[in-house]
Protein backbone atom coordinates (compact mmCIF):
# COMPACT_ATOMS: atom_id res chain seq x y z
CA UNK A 1 0.00 0.00 0.00
CA UNK A 2 2.83 2.22 -0.95
CA UNK A 3 -0.01 4.87 -2.64
CA UNK A 4 -1.32 5.79 0.79
CA UNK A 5 0.22 7.94 3.81
CA UNK A 6 0.98 5.94 6.80
CA UNK A 7 -2.11 7.50 8.16
CA UNK A 8 -4.56 6.30 5.57
CA UNK A 9 -2.59 2.93 5.25
CA UNK A 10 -3.30 2.56 9.40
CA UNK A 11 -7.09 3.08 9.05
CA UNK A 12 -7.17 0.77 5.83
CA UNK A 13 -5.31 -1.93 8.04
CA UNK A 14 -7.52 -1.20 11.51
CA UNK A 15 -11.12 0.28 10.28
CA UNK A 16 -14.47 -1.58 9.61
CA UNK A 17 -15.93 -0.28 6.63
CA UNK A 18 -18.16 1.75 8.30
CA UNK A 19 -14.78 3.71 9.56
CA UNK A 20 -13.35 4.25 6.37
CA UNK A 21 -16.44 5.53 4.75
CA UNK A 22 -17.15 7.84 8.20
CA UNK A 23 -13.42 8.93 6.81
CA UNK A 24 -13.76 9.17 3.01
CA UNK A 25 -16.39 11.50 4.11
CA UNK A 26 -14.54 13.94 5.89
CA UNK A 27 -13.34 17.77 4.46
CA UNK A 28 -9.87 17.06 3.70
CA UNK A 29 -7.66 19.66 2.39
CA UNK A 30 -5.67 19.18 -0.29
CA UNK A 31 -2.92 21.78 -1.41
CA UNK A 32 -2.24 22.50 -4.88
CA UNK A 33 -0.65 25.38 -6.51
CA UNK A 34 -3.54 28.34 -7.20
CA UNK A 35 -4.61 27.62 -3.57
CA UNK A 36 -0.89 28.17 -2.02
CA UNK A 37 -0.59 31.25 -4.54
CA UNK A 38 -3.60 33.05 -3.02
CA UNK A 39 -3.10 31.37 0.94
CA UNK A 40 0.64 33.30 0.67
CA UNK A 41 -0.92 36.64 -0.13
CA UNK A 42 -3.35 36.54 2.22
CA UNK A 43 -0.02 35.92 4.81
CA UNK A 44 1.50 38.56 3.54
CA UNK A 45 -1.76 41.27 3.92
CA UNK A 46 -2.01 39.97 7.35
CA UNK A 47 1.48 40.80 8.17
CA UNK A 48 1.29 44.25 6.19
CA UNK A 49 2.48 47.15 7.96
CA UNK A 50 -0.09 49.89 8.81
CA UNK A 51 -0.29 52.25 5.81
CA UNK A 52 -2.79 55.26 5.01
CA UNK A 53 -4.08 53.16 1.89
CA UNK A 54 -4.13 49.34 2.77
CA UNK A 55 -3.95 46.77 0.04
CA UNK A 56 -7.01 44.63 -0.29
CA UNK A 57 -7.94 41.69 -2.43
CA UNK A 58 -10.66 39.95 -4.51
CA UNK A 59 -10.52 36.73 -5.09
CA UNK A 60 -12.85 35.26 -7.85
CA UNK A 61 -13.68 31.94 -8.84
CA UNK A 62 -16.99 29.96 -9.93
CA UNK A 63 -19.33 28.23 -7.84
CA UNK A 64 -18.00 24.94 -6.13
CA UNK A 65 -14.32 25.75 -6.72
CA UNK A 66 -12.78 26.21 -3.94
CA UNK A 67 -13.06 29.49 -2.87
CA UNK A 68 -14.99 28.74 0.84
CA UNK A 69 -12.89 25.46 1.89
CA UNK A 70 -9.49 28.28 1.46
CA UNK A 71 -10.74 30.90 3.65
CA UNK A 72 -11.76 28.45 5.85
CA UNK A 73 -8.47 26.92 5.89
CA UNK A 74 -6.94 30.25 6.17
CA UNK A 75 -9.27 31.54 8.94
CA UNK A 76 -8.50 28.29 10.78
CA UNK A 77 -4.51 28.85 10.62
CA UNK A 78 -5.91 32.58 12.27
CA UNK A 79 -7.75 31.55 14.72
CA UNK A 80 -7.90 33.69 17.62
CA UNK A 81 -5.73 33.27 20.79
CA UNK A 82 -4.95 34.50 24.26
CA UNK A 83 -1.70 36.71 24.36
CA UNK A 84 -0.60 35.98 27.75
CA UNK A 85 1.06 38.68 30.12
CA UNK A 86 0.63 40.83 32.55
CA UNK A 87 -2.98 40.55 31.36
CA UNK A 88 -3.98 37.94 29.22
CA UNK A 89 -5.47 39.63 25.91
CA UNK A 90 -7.78 38.01 23.03
CA UNK A 91 -6.33 38.35 19.81
CA UNK A 92 -8.20 37.64 16.53
CA UNK A 93 -6.35 38.60 13.79
CA UNK A 94 -8.77 37.43 10.63
CA UNK A 95 -12.53 37.44 10.49
CA UNK A 96 -14.84 36.12 8.04
CA UNK A 97 -18.05 37.27 7.68
CA UNK A 98 -20.74 36.46 4.77
CA UNK A 99 -22.36 39.44 2.72
CA UNK A 100 -25.70 39.87 3.59
CA UNK A 101 -28.73 38.46 0.64
CA UNK A 102 -29.25 41.73 0.27
CA UNK A 103 -26.34 45.18 0.53
CA UNK A 104 -27.87 46.50 3.67
CA UNK A 105 -25.46 47.84 5.94
CA UNK A 106 -27.43 46.95 9.46
CA UNK A 107 -27.65 43.10 8.50
CA UNK A 108 -24.07 43.47 7.37
CA UNK A 109 -22.90 44.95 11.15
CA UNK A 110 -25.16 42.34 12.65
CA UNK A 111 -23.52 39.81 10.87
CA UNK A 112 -19.85 41.28 12.01
CA UNK A 113 -20.73 41.51 15.89
CA UNK A 114 -22.04 37.87 15.50
CA UNK A 115 -18.80 36.68 14.19
CA UNK A 116 -17.59 38.82 17.34
CA UNK A 117 -19.71 36.94 19.71
CA UNK A 118 -20.96 40.52 20.91
CA UNK A 119 -24.24 41.35 21.79
CA UNK A 120 -27.18 42.03 18.47
CA UNK A 121 -29.43 45.06 19.21
CA UNK A 122 -32.14 45.47 17.10
CA UNK A 123 -33.29 48.84 17.52
CA UNK A 124 -29.37 50.07 18.01
CA UNK A 125 -28.75 52.84 15.21
CA UNK A 126 -26.33 51.85 12.65
CA UNK A 127 -23.93 54.70 13.69
CA UNK A 128 -23.67 53.21 16.96
CA UNK A 129 -23.34 49.21 15.82
CA UNK A 130 -20.53 50.26 13.77
CA UNK A 131 -19.20 52.19 16.68
CA UNK A 132 -19.17 49.12 18.10
CA UNK A 133 -17.08 47.52 15.69
CA UNK A 134 -14.46 49.66 15.02
CA UNK A 135 -13.77 49.80 19.14
CA UNK A 136 -13.76 45.49 18.49
CA UNK A 137 -11.69 45.89 15.45
CA UNK A 138 -9.29 47.45 17.57
CA UNK A 139 -9.20 45.69 20.73
CA UNK A 140 -8.63 42.42 19.33
CA UNK A 141 -6.18 43.62 17.23
CA UNK A 142 -8.09 42.32 13.82
CA UNK A 143 -5.47 42.39 10.69
CA UNK A 144 -7.99 41.43 8.06
CA UNK A 145 -11.74 41.25 7.41
CA UNK A 146 -12.77 38.62 4.60
CA UNK A 147 -16.23 38.63 3.08
CA UNK A 148 -17.35 35.40 1.31
CA UNK A 149 -20.59 35.79 -0.97
CA UNK A 150 -19.46 39.68 -1.72
CA UNK A 151 -21.49 39.20 -5.23
CA UNK A 152 -24.62 39.59 -2.73
CA UNK A 153 -24.58 43.05 -3.09
CA UNK A 154 -25.72 42.95 -7.00
CA UNK A 155 -29.35 41.79 -5.33
CA UNK A 156 -29.93 45.46 -3.76
CA UNK A 157 -30.69 48.60 -5.68
CA UNK A 158 -27.81 50.86 -7.17
CA UNK A 159 -28.42 53.15 -4.06
CA UNK A 160 -28.15 50.06 -1.29
CA UNK A 161 -24.89 49.36 -3.68
CA UNK A 162 -23.09 52.30 -2.82
CA UNK A 163 -23.91 52.65 0.44
CA UNK A 164 -22.11 49.11 1.24
CA UNK A 165 -19.23 49.81 -0.90
CA UNK A 166 -18.74 53.35 0.92
CA UNK A 167 -19.24 50.95 4.06
CA UNK A 168 -16.00 48.66 2.85
CA UNK A 169 -14.12 52.21 1.89
CA UNK A 170 -14.72 53.41 5.57
CA UNK A 171 -14.19 50.27 7.20
CA UNK A 172 -10.71 49.98 5.32
CA UNK A 173 -9.86 53.88 6.14
CA UNK A 174 -10.87 54.51 9.97
CA UNK A 175 -9.46 50.83 10.85
CA UNK A 176 -6.15 50.83 8.66
CA UNK A 177 -6.55 47.08 7.69
CA UNK A 178 -6.98 44.78 4.23
CA UNK A 179 -10.12 43.79 3.37
CA UNK A 180 -10.75 40.37 1.00
CA UNK A 181 -13.88 40.13 -1.12
CA UNK A 182 -14.86 36.34 -2.23
CA UNK A 183 -17.45 35.70 -5.00
CA UNK A 184 -18.04 34.58 -8.43
CA UNK A 185 -17.33 36.41 -11.43
CA UNK A 186 -19.98 38.83 -10.67
CA UNK A 187 -18.09 40.14 -7.87
CA UNK A 188 -15.61 41.45 -10.12
CA UNK A 189 -18.20 43.83 -11.24
CA UNK A 190 -19.29 44.52 -7.96
CA UNK A 191 -15.65 46.08 -6.91
CA UNK A 192 -15.55 47.91 -10.40
CA UNK A 193 -18.49 49.81 -10.01
CA UNK A 194 -16.74 51.59 -7.64
CA UNK A 195 -13.82 53.42 -9.06
CA UNK A 196 -11.99 54.09 -5.82
CA UNK A 197 -12.55 50.28 -5.11
CA UNK A 198 -11.54 48.75 -8.31
CA UNK A 199 -8.21 50.61 -7.53
CA UNK A 200 -7.79 49.31 -3.98
CA UNK A 201 -8.12 45.77 -4.86
CA UNK A 202 -5.96 43.05 -6.13
CA UNK A 203 -7.71 40.28 -8.17
CA UNK A 204 -6.80 36.62 -8.14
CA UNK A 205 -9.03 34.11 -9.92
CA UNK A 206 -9.60 30.23 -9.03
CA UNK A 207 -9.34 29.29 -12.51
CA UNK A 208 -11.41 25.67 -13.85
CA UNK A 209 -8.89 23.01 -13.88
CA UNK A 210 -7.59 21.61 -16.77
CA UNK A 211 -5.37 18.49 -17.53
CA UNK A 212 -2.15 19.69 -16.69
CA UNK A 213 0.49 18.60 -13.89
CA UNK A 214 -1.25 20.55 -11.17
CA UNK A 215 -4.59 18.20 -11.92
CA UNK A 216 -2.30 15.09 -11.72
CA UNK A 217 -0.24 15.94 -8.60
CA UNK A 218 -4.15 16.82 -7.08
CA UNK A 219 -5.17 13.30 -7.89
CA UNK A 220 -1.76 11.58 -6.77
CA UNK A 221 -2.58 13.67 -3.23
CA UNK A 222 -6.44 12.87 -2.89
CA UNK A 223 -5.38 9.15 -3.85
CA UNK A 224 -2.89 9.16 -0.97
CA UNK A 225 -6.01 9.65 1.73
CA UNK A 226 -8.59 7.40 0.10
CA UNK A 227 -8.54 4.28 2.44
CA UNK A 228 -8.35 2.14 -0.48
CA UNK A 229 -6.14 -1.30 0.04
CA UNK A 230 -5.40 -1.49 -4.21
CA UNK A 231 -4.01 1.71 -5.90
CA UNK A 232 -6.45 3.15 -8.59
CA UNK A 233 -4.02 4.96 -10.67
CA UNK A 234 -5.87 7.93 -11.18
CA UNK A 235 -3.31 9.99 -12.98
CA UNK A 236 -3.83 7.19 -15.78
CA UNK A 237 -4.59 9.39 -18.57
CA UNK A 238 -8.25 7.94 -19.72
CA UNK A 239 -9.00 8.02 -15.66
CA UNK A 240 -8.04 11.44 -15.08
CA UNK A 241 -9.57 13.06 -18.40
CA UNK A 242 -12.49 10.56 -17.52
CA UNK A 243 -13.21 12.46 -13.49
CA UNK A 244 -12.12 15.99 -15.26
CA UNK A 245 -14.75 15.77 -17.95
CA UNK A 246 -17.70 14.55 -15.10
CA UNK A 247 -16.26 17.51 -12.79
CA UNK A 248 -16.61 19.62 -15.26
CA UNK A 249 -13.25 21.24 -13.81
CA UNK A 250 -14.43 22.37 -10.78
CA UNK A 251 -12.91 20.98 -7.27
CA UNK A 252 -15.58 20.72 -5.53
CA UNK A 253 -17.21 17.95 -7.62
CA UNK A 254 -14.01 16.07 -8.49
CA UNK A 255 -14.07 15.81 -3.84
CA UNK A 256 -17.75 14.95 -4.71
CA UNK A 257 -17.46 12.25 -7.37
CA UNK A 258 -14.14 10.75 -5.14
CA UNK A 259 -15.89 10.46 -2.10
CA UNK A 260 -18.90 8.59 -4.19
CA UNK A 261 -16.71 6.21 -6.02
CA UNK A 262 -14.34 5.86 -3.08
CA UNK A 263 -17.22 4.43 -1.52
CA UNK A 264 -18.42 2.38 -4.12
CA UNK A 265 -15.03 0.73 -4.23
CA UNK A 266 -15.51 -0.41 -0.74
CA UNK A 267 -19.19 -1.57 -0.72
CA UNK A 268 -18.06 -3.41 -3.94
CA UNK A 269 -15.41 -5.27 -2.47
CA UNK A 270 -12.71 -4.11 -5.24
CA UNK A 271 -10.78 -1.23 -2.99
CA UNK A 272 -10.24 0.97 -6.17
CA UNK A 273 -11.39 3.44 -8.69
CA UNK A 274 -11.71 2.46 -12.04
CA UNK A 275 -13.93 2.90 -15.21
CA UNK A 276 -16.83 0.77 -14.11
CA UNK A 277 -16.93 2.44 -10.78
CA UNK A 278 -16.69 5.99 -12.02
CA UNK A 279 -19.36 4.81 -14.73
CA UNK A 280 -21.99 3.69 -11.58
CA UNK A 281 -21.97 6.33 -9.33
CA UNK A 282 -24.98 8.13 -8.45
CA UNK A 283 -23.62 11.56 -9.65
CA UNK A 284 -25.04 14.09 -12.62
CA UNK A 285 -22.04 16.75 -14.08
CA UNK A 286 -22.87 20.14 -13.28
CA UNK A 287 -23.29 20.94 -17.18
CA UNK A 288 -26.01 18.32 -17.10
CA UNK A 289 -27.70 19.45 -14.60
CA UNK A 290 -28.38 22.60 -16.18
CA UNK A 291 -29.30 20.47 -19.15
CA UNK A 292 -32.09 18.40 -16.95
CA UNK A 293 -33.33 21.99 -15.27
CA UNK A 294 -33.40 23.65 -18.53
CA UNK A 295 -36.05 20.94 -20.08
CA UNK A 296 -37.70 20.80 -17.23
CA UNK A 297 -38.57 24.55 -17.31
CA UNK A 298 -39.36 24.67 -20.72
Amino acid sequence: MKHLTAKTKELVLNSTLEEKISYLRKQKWIPYPQADKIMAKLEDLKNYPTVDRMPNLLIVGETNNGKTALINKFYKKNNPYIREGEYDIVVAPVIVVQAPAEPDEKSFYNKILEMLNAPVIKSENPDFKLRRIISLFKKLEIKLIIIDEIHHVLAGSPLKQRVFLNVLKYLSNELKISIICVGIRDAFNVIQSDSQLANRFETMILERWKNNQSFLQLLINYEALLPLENPSYLTENSIASKILAMSDGLIGEINTILIKAGELALKSGLNKIDHKILDNIDYVSPEDRKKILRRNIL
